[in-house]
Parts: C-alpha cells; structure tokens; sequence
C-alpha cells in the first residue's frame, strides 16, 4: 500500500481508472487505462511506485473537483394524502 495514494477504483467497461490520493482526498480519473494497468497497480507492492513508472504522464487525466462528486441519492419526498 502507498503512503500516497488512499484507495483506487477500476471501471473495466470504460478502461476508467480512480485514484484518490492521501493526505487531502484529491481525486482524478485516468483514461483509457487497460486492465493490466490497473491490476498491475492493484497488486503492487508500492503503489506510488507504480504509479510514478506506469500511469503518470501516459493517460489523459483530470481532476475530480468536490462540485463532481456524485452525491448520495435521497429517497423521492413522500406527500400527505
């Protein structure tokens, strides 16, 4: 496990790689990252290593802004008959 980076998510169907990275919650989502990529990065020994080595610099990234975060779904509002 990385000291920097705090979780990851792997979306296969999209090749759409999450990286939330410590201490400050940053989020950014890397493109068109296949599978390997990703399990490669899941497995590693140091994930800021790999990171550094595989991912940095080789796909299209952006940052995930706290305004784009999905928010959670409430349950529609239910009216007095």
């Amino acid at each position: 496990m990385s000291a920097a980076i705090r979780n990851i998510h792997y979306k296969p169907a999209d090749e759409e790689l999450s990286i939330w990275f410590w201490p400050d919650g940053r989020r950014y989502k890397y493109f068109g990252v296949p599978d390997f990529i990703y399990e490669g990065l899941r497995d590693a020994e140091s994930r800021g290593r790999f990171f550094n080595e595989s991912i940095k610099g080789r796909f299209e990234c952006r940052r995930v802004e706290p305004e784009d975060r999905r928010k959670p779904r409430r349950p529609p509002l239910r009216t007095a008959s």
